[in-house]
């Protein structure tokens, strides 16, 4: 709390929490070498997550690199009807962030251009900002290149693409309840203006060719053939440094430089929504998921959950495995302030509950990983609100976030009494 009332980073709250956690196992009569090993023990959990996270970074420059976010972006704008402008901001972002797989980077990018837009068009920028952020969370849960989605599959030793398979089958009902409100939120959301047209604005910086959707097209493809995320993103990258030098003309040192700090635009009228990526960018995430990880040996090593372990225990036998899960993720993203150390803690509490991994899979991507950004001191919906410049009451008008997790609750209530009833008669038939 104190970080975020004096505009800080969250990692030096994470640094203090660190060096608490240390001087209790030191307490705990744990010696400096073993607390050294837990913490070591805990970020090797996440060493294949950390190197996910450059290649992301390297990936999200060269995707702007080869004009293929400016040219999906302009593409995705054409299909705005302003009669159902709140409905396509919402699928607009679902498209964006699926292919982006980060709420951050499709929040700065697809949100920004929405949000401008909602504020040309005299729209409620309250409930804009809510369907824009429930739009850049639906990739960054479900994205084969989303950094939540391969944390939770390392965590929970599953396949991602059954994981994303189990996230659409679970999330189809909600996601179509959302867009039913957001139509019905759109009537009375105003209207009164014109969609810009953002051709010419990227054109001064961009061929905006079709080959430029290339490198989106390679990573898809390679998703649904089931190739490794990691070798995905490399062909990807690969096929974003081709049309980036023979369509848009860039030099391979200026690549590198990109590659490495991120991309920046020579417009400065495009470089709010298009600047970004890079090694760079992904350092404060790789260091976030690093001090949780750290956080996560410790608390192994010394037992320090298990008393809340035991208490979920007996809270998953009464409201369900899913139903224990996203209420211990509501109090771990109300103390962790990022969405990484609410999975990580949310699983570590609830780890045993539910029997089947990849069960246990979904019920934290459809509790933690949504539950999360509506924190109003998260960062995990905090800085996408910030980067588009939607008011933080759009947290209120998030509803796939909402709808989502008690969608998933009501089911997995109705199928507990069902098995229940299902027992009973077995026993008495018995």
């Amino acid at each position: 709390m104190i970080c975020i009332i004096l505009d800080l980073s969250v990692l030096y709250a994470l640094g203090a929490g660190l060096v608490i956690f240390c001087a209790y196992a030191k307490i705990k009569k744990h010696t400096f070498k073993a607390i050294i090993k837990m913490i070591f023990d805990g970020i090797k959990t996440a060493k294949n997550i950390l190197i996910v996270f450059l290649i992301v970074g390297v990936l999200t420059a060269t995707w702007r690199a080869s004009g293929t976010i400016p040219f999906i972006i302009c593409s995705a704008v054409k299909l705005i009807n302003p009669g159902i402008f709140v409905l396509m901001t919402f699928l607009l972002c679902c498209g964006v962030s699926l292919l982006m797989g980060t709420s951050f980077g499709s929040a700065a990018t697809i949100g920004v251009i929405c949000m401008t837009m909602a504020h040309s068009m005299n729209i409620n920028p309250v409930i804009a900002g809510g369907a824009m952020l429930s739009g850049v969370l639906f990739g960054d849960r479900c994205s084969p290149v989303s950094t939540s989605a391969l944390l939770v599959s390392e965590l929970t030793k599953t396949d991602i693409f059954t994981n994303i398979k189990n996230m659409f089958r679970t999330a189809a009902i909600p996601f179509l309840l959302t867009c039913i409100v957001y139509t019905f939120l759109g009537f009375s959301a105003g209207y009164g203006g014109e969609v810009p047209d953002l051709n010419a604005l990227f054109s001064k910086e961009f061929s905006l060719h079709w080959l430029s959707v290339v490198p989106a097209v390679v990573i898809l493809t390679l998703s649904l053939l089931k190739v490794k995320v990691k070798f995905a993103m490399l062909a990807s990258i690969v096929s974003a440094v081709i049309v980036s030098i023979f369509v848009e003309g860039a030099e391979i040192p200026w690549l590198l430089r990109t590659m490495i700090l991120g991309f920046e635009a020579e417009s400065t009228e495009i470089s709010n929504m298009i600047n970004g990526g890079g090694l760079v960018s992904m350092l404060n995430a790789a260091a976030i998921v690093c001090l949780s990880s750290a956080y996560s040996g410790i608390f192994a090593a010394t037992g320090l959950l298990n008393s809340l372990k035991e208490k979920t225990d007996a809270l998953s036998k009464k409201i369900t495995p899913y139903g224990a899960t996203m209420v211990t993720s509501i109090f771990t993203s109300l103390i962790s302030c990022n969405q990484t150390l609410a999975i990580i803690l949310a699983h570590q509490l609830c780890d045993g509950n539910e029997k089947d991994a990849d069960k246990a899979a979904i019920d934290l991507e459809n509790s933690a990983v949504v539950i999360s950004p509506l924190v109003p001191w998260s960062i995990a919906g905090a800085v996408p609100l910030a980067s588009s410049g939607a008011p933080t009451a759009s947290l209120l008008a998030a509803c796939y976030l909402y709808i989502l997790p008690i969608f998933t609750f009501i089911i997995s209530l109705i199928k507990h009494r069902k098995d229940k009833k299902n027992e009973q008669n077995h026993k008495l038939h018995g």
